[in-house]
């Protein structure tokens, strides 16, 4: 084709995925083409506007490594991580609902015994959080894992932090028969999304902050049920209604409250899964 105008171009590219052999990535790359384009049209972007497009998604790659995925964090920021999740994972009675994975997850956490100290005596408010893993009808599921991660009281993951040991506060726990889990931490504080990158300076140029309330990750595994990722949020956090990644859900909102006699918080929470 020749002699292609702003009027015809999107189809002109749109026809050229007629031998594509993938029906899932015709349909996507379709659709993708065609609001790239017309976004494009819409706001007329200049030759500067999109230079300065194409600068930042490099940025944004050459910021990754195998600890920080910057792509994820501005997925998540931009609200296309939760949009995907909730067109995935539309709630079933008696499921616990789910959340945005975030950049930080780190597979390998050791397996540990129930009632260990994830923040190994480390600073912090003291806490134990407690629960069972369901299934939809109260049932309880047996060998369930729970992959455990939160930040420290200085806001960073462990893989963000040399001073802190590669699995600090991170952990796997098995249920038992009862489908039980127990677990000591600490309370986990807010904190902002990594600001010393391409997403930083996007957030700063939106007039956006960066911080994320105050949450604990979970991963829920059981044969025979769908994977589980999801937070236990504390309640009372003031960016609990302007989480920069819009993860919040107010099933997930929980209290950590004085245990009695002692100096330390305690939250009790039942996850439910979904059968496959």
């Amino acid at each position: 084709m020749r002699n292609l105008s702003e009027e015809n171009l999107t189809e002109a590219v749109v026809q050229r995925l007629a031998r594509c052999e993938n029906p899932r990535l015709k349909t996507v790359m379709t659709s993708l083409i065609r609001l790239l384009h017309a976004a494009v049209r819409e706001v007329e972007l200049t030759e500067a506007e999109w230079a300065a497009g194409i600068e930042f998604l490099t940025a944004t790659g050459q910021k990754c490594d195998a600890d920080r995925q910057e792509f994820i964090l501005l997925s998540d920021v931009l609200g296309v991580s939760m949009l995907v999740d909730a067109i995935n994972h539309r709630k079933s009675a008696g499921a616990t609902e789910s959340t945005v994975l975030g950049p930080f997850y780190v597979e390998g956490a050791p397996e540990l015994p129930h009632g260990s100290d994830l923040a190994h005596g480390g600073p912090g408010e003291p806490a134990e959080v407690s629960g069972r893993v369901l299934t939809p009808s109260g049932k309880p599921i047996a060998g369930a894992v729970l992959d455990v991660w939160q930040t420290a009281p200085n806001g960073f993951y462990s893989t963000q932090d040399p001073d802190q040991d590669r699995f600090n506060l991170r952990g796997r726990f098995k249920t038992g028969a009862d489908g039980a889990f127990s677990f000591r931490t600490i309370k986990p504080t807010s904190y902002p999304v990594p600001t010393d990158g391409p997403v930083g300076a996007i957030l700063n140029a939106m007039g956006r902050h960066p911080m994320r309330p105050a949450h604990i990750h979970f991963i829920v595994t059981a044969p025979g049920y769908e994977r589980l990722t999801t937070h236990l949020f504390a309640e009372g956090d003031p960016y609990l209604d302007s989480d920069v990644v819009f993860g919040v859900k107010n099933s997930l909102v929980v209290d950590f409250k004085p245990k009695p006699g002692v100096r330390t918080l305690a939250v009790a929470y039942d996850f439910g899964l979904t059968p496959v």
